[in-house]
């Protein structure tokens, strides 16, 4: 037999594609699973991410810098726009095809500040994206050299990097720190954002602003510059002299290009912002916002439901009830149960006279052996031609691959494993890369979205057997929710 308690239901839930959702309290909840999901990672898988992270950066800036070479006597304001939004591709790819880059992952800090894990895991989590970004940066960066993009234009590629990299480093100390904060203030802004909305293209379009302002404005982000600086210092120390001449500089023009330089007068004081912008300023600033929530609810708590459903927005307290409520309050404790030698004809008439359609079978230990529904026996009727004079026994029926559920299950979490096919509802991967090459719409998908899970599950605790719930009991209980039995009354009232 294959036990499978519900926690394995939860293994059908995917982290971080959340349905979609307007409310902001609904957001901070989305917001708090997607840092657990970011903490709970597995090293490798999270390095993995995190390199291809700074690649698509990496790529971006690459972009970046093609888009503004050579712009002449454009107006400054326009190239900047240009460059700004060539810029959000970057961002645009760690959402869409999954990626994990380390100035959204600092948004982690909400999840830690309602105490779901340590300070040592937040920042182990920031460490490893951190590290994971600049191989990835440093592989484009590799990548740029060997093509000899620098001499793109006649070499005014080269210059321009160089350029822009000199120009991050003549910053102060005190500058590079606010400019990275504020450039971390719009990042998270616009990842946050894309929690609310309902499809990846919706999700894509609401960065673009956001990265376009921060790029265009000259705020400074840690990973564009861990490719951007060494870029710049890589051209400067394996192009020859001839090369500088030739555009109209001195040999020693970029001479401060320097890892020194770099590390201590950009990198640390960007990174220092990047993590105050967005995870003071953003994750901290929402931190107080469950609590009211949670205030609000415990105030009502004493209020009669209809009360409570009119006041309320959306369906919050809807559920709040059903989180609170678990798979035992809800079972059906005294249920018919079948031992395994019971002849099959009798097993039928008792079930179709009982209001379930399926029971377990139990050994004489109250042990879980099995399960058995009326499809099951009237399938094995149907290959014997429905002859009346069968031998077989329940055990020769039974289902014995069986998925359980554990008592102390939530109720929601049972719900919508009977409900949802998540991975119809959101096609992506655990990266969070899109996989169904046709679009639809939210509202498209959830009608397709049906779950092929059975209709009813026995209950087990400690190892035994200790009821059934079936999708009969979870909608009466959605029913007595919708429509309290003291309902008439009030109305009337």
């Amino acid at each position: 037999m294959h036990s499978n308690p519900l926690y394995s239901v939860k293994s059908h839930q995917q982290t971080g594609n959340q349905p979609p959702v307007t409310n902001s309290n609904n957001v901070f909840e989305i917001v708090k699973d997607y840092g657990v999901a970011k903490q709970k990672k597995a090293f490798s898988n999270s390095l993995i991410l995190a390199i291809f992270a700074g690649a698509f950066i990496a790529i971006a800036f690459v972009f970046y810098t093609t888009v503004t070479t050579g712009a002449g006597d454009a107006p400054w304001g326009i190239m900047k726009l240009a460059g700004g939004l060539a810029f959000s591709l970057g961002l645009v790819l760690v959402v869409v095809c999954g990626g994990e880059l380390f100035t959204s992952t600092v948004l982690s800090s909400v999840a830690w500040t309602q105490g779901l894990f340590s300070t040592k895991a937040l920042l182990s989590c920031w460490l490893r994206v951190y590290l994971g970004n600049l191989i990835g940066a440093m592989l484009i960066l590799g990548l740029v050299l060997l093509a000899k993009m620098q001499l793109l234009n006649g070499g005014e590629w080269g210059i321009n990097a160089m350029q822009i990299a000199q120009h991050k480093l003549h910053h102060s100390w005190g500058q590079a720190f606010a400019l990275g904060v504020l450039c971390n203030l719009l990042v998270c802004l616009g990842i946050w954002m894309t929690f609310s909305s309902k499809d990846i293209l919706a999700k894509a379009l609401l960065l673009i602003l956001p990265v376009a302002m921060f790029v265009s404005s000259g705020f400074e982000h840690s990973v564009a510059n861990m490719f951007m600086v060494p870029l710049g210092i890589a051209i400067n120390a394996f192009s020859p002299e001839s090369y500088f001449i030739s555009h109209g500089f001195a040999a020693n023009a970029f001479a401060d290009l320097t890892w020194g330089h770099f590390i201590v007068n950009n990198l640390i004081p960007v990174t220092i912002g990047n993590i105050v912008g967005g995870a003071s300023l953003i994750a901290l600033a929402y931190a107080n916002k469950p609590k009211q929530t949670i205030n609000t609810m415990e105030a009502n708590h004493n209020a009669s439901p209809v009360q409570t459903h009119k006041n309320s927005q959306g369906n919050t307290p809807m559920k709040n009830k059903l989180n609170q409520l678990t798979v035992s309050d809800v079972m059906q404790k005294n249920t018919l149960q079948f031992s395994a030698d019971r002849c099959i004809y009798q097993a039928l008439a008792t079930l179709s006279e009982h209001p379930l359609s399926a029971a377990p079978i139990v050994d004489d230990k109250d042990q879980l052996i099995g399960f058995v529904s009326e499809q099951d026996i009237l399938r094995l009727l149907w290959s014997e031609e429905y002859s009346a004079d069968l031998s077989y026994q329940l055990k020769d029926v039974m289902q014995t691959e069986i998925l359980t559920v554990d008592a102390a299950q939530p109720i929601s979490a049972l719900l919508e494993f009977m409900v949802v096919d998540k991975e119809k509802l959101f096609p992506v991967n655990q990266s969070g890369m899109l996989m169904s090459s046709q679009y639809q719409s939210y509202e498209q998908r959830l009608k397709s979205a049906s779950a092929q899970q059975p209709s009813i599950y026995p209950v087990v605790h400690n190892g035994k057997i200790c009821g059934v719930i079936s999708r009969k009991e979870l909608t009466k209980l959605m029913v007595k929710q919708y429509q309290p039995n003291d309902q008439t009354g009030k109305q009337a009232a």
